[in-house]
């Protein structure tokens, strides 16, 4: 996938034009005005893999793009001043209208975007939620889904892989449950 994204012109700082220059071996955005190195780091995101009772996953579908149409985990961007976690499970309460606790972190992962180049994508596991499941925000629309072949493809390489793990490791998973 190549990713063109909206190249920077003016320093975000004070607003004088930008120049590439060499800072600690790379070339970099650089504010000749402010003499300020403009560093571009993965946007963070978080998502979450809902089960039921039953291991049934929550999904939604996507009403904005990128991938318009497409189901995907509860998520998305966090916020200044906001924990992963925080942003995790408020994205689920936009989206889904539960609330919920974190039972793991599943990993992190890196996902292109065509707007901002690299989203860095945090997983969690939530098997305790509690509210009236309605879709909200960017959801168009929301359902539960057995984990097999008929389940819709995930939007996301990132929520794909977050899905895989969970349930390549069920077992582990229902053992940690039976240990607390």
């Amino acid at each position: 996938m190549t990713i063109k994204i909206q190249k920077k012109k003016n320093c975000h700082f004070c607003g004088a034009e930008l120049k590439r220059k060499y800072i600690d071996g790379i070339q970099r955005l650089f504010c000749s005005f402010c003499k300020t190195p403009i560093y571009e780091n993965p946007i963070p995101a978080t998502c979450v893999v809902v089960l039921d009772k039953d291991n049934r996953l929550i999904l939604v579908k996507r009403s904005v793009e990128p991938k318009r149409g497409m189901w995907c985990l509860p998520g998305g961007f966090m916020e200044l001043f906001e924990s992963p976690e925080r942003a995790a499970l408020r994205e689920l309460k936009e989206e889904t209208n539960l609330t919920g606790e974190i039972d793991l972190l599943l990993g992190v992962r890196a996902n292109a975007n065509p707007v901002y180049g690299t989203v860095l994508v945090i997983g969690y596991l939530i098997k305790n939620f509690s509210g009236d499941m309605s879709p909200g925000d960017d959801a168009s629309d929301i359902d539960f889904f057995v984990y097999d072949k008929s389940m819709p493809e995930a939007a996301f390489d990132s929520h794909d892989y977050f899905i895989r793990t969970v349930f390549n490791n069920m077992p582990l998973l229902q053992q940690k449950k039976e240990l607390l």
